[in-house]
């Protein structure tokens, strides 16, 4: 079975640090966690009674790994999927592109598209031929980023960094 920890560099090495770039939707992140996502997941660090700004600036790489896990990874039941290069590529997806990085693996795998993981998704998952899900999935998550460019080009600033992310993405599975 796939496990949350083998993602974690991958996700650590492309988010970076502190970033507030105008143009993210995300707003103010700390190595990938949006603040909307450390209010939800998270908790008040600083002790001023408040989960906020100051507290995503204090993320730890276990911080991560949590906010990985329970936002991300627990969403696409990752932990019953029977191949980490899948588990990966499935659970980055999510983590970048909410629930579109499940209802367009779901429309490929036959299952009804509604954004949640359930028995069926992972039992029609683990009956895909890993290569070819692979290869399906990843035509599918490029073809994404050029078609969510194309409706606001605002995002098209970012559109070589995640073409670039998911070469490496591809790599980084090999070792698996």
């Amino acid at each position: 079975m796939a496990k949350a920890e083998l993602l974690l560099p991958f996700i650590l090495k492309w988010e970076g640090g502190l970033v507030n770039h105008p143009n993210d939707p995300g707003g103010l992140t700390n190595m990938g966690v949006t603040i909307a996502t450390w209010k939800s997941i998270g908790y008040d660090k600083t002790g001023d009674g408040k989960v906020d700004a100051s507290d995503l600036k204090k993320l730890t790489k276990s911080d991560v790994l949590h906010v990985l896990k329970v936002g991300y990874w627990n969403r696409w039941k990752a932990d019953q999927i029977n191949n980490q290069t899948i588990a990966n590529t499935l659970v980055d997806w999510v983590w970048g592109s909410g629930s579109w990085g499940i209802k367009i693996p779901q429309r490929l795998l036959g299952v009804t598209q509604d954004g949640v993981v359930g028995n069926k998704t992972i039992e029609a998952l683990n009956k895909q031929d890993p290569k070819v899900f692979l290869d399906s999935l990843y035509k599918a998550r490029y073809q994404y980023l050029k078609d969510i460019v194309n409706k606001n080009s605002k995002l098209t600033v970012f559109l070589k960094g995640w073409n670039n992310r998911m070469d490496d993405l591809v790599k980084y599975n090999k070792i698996y």
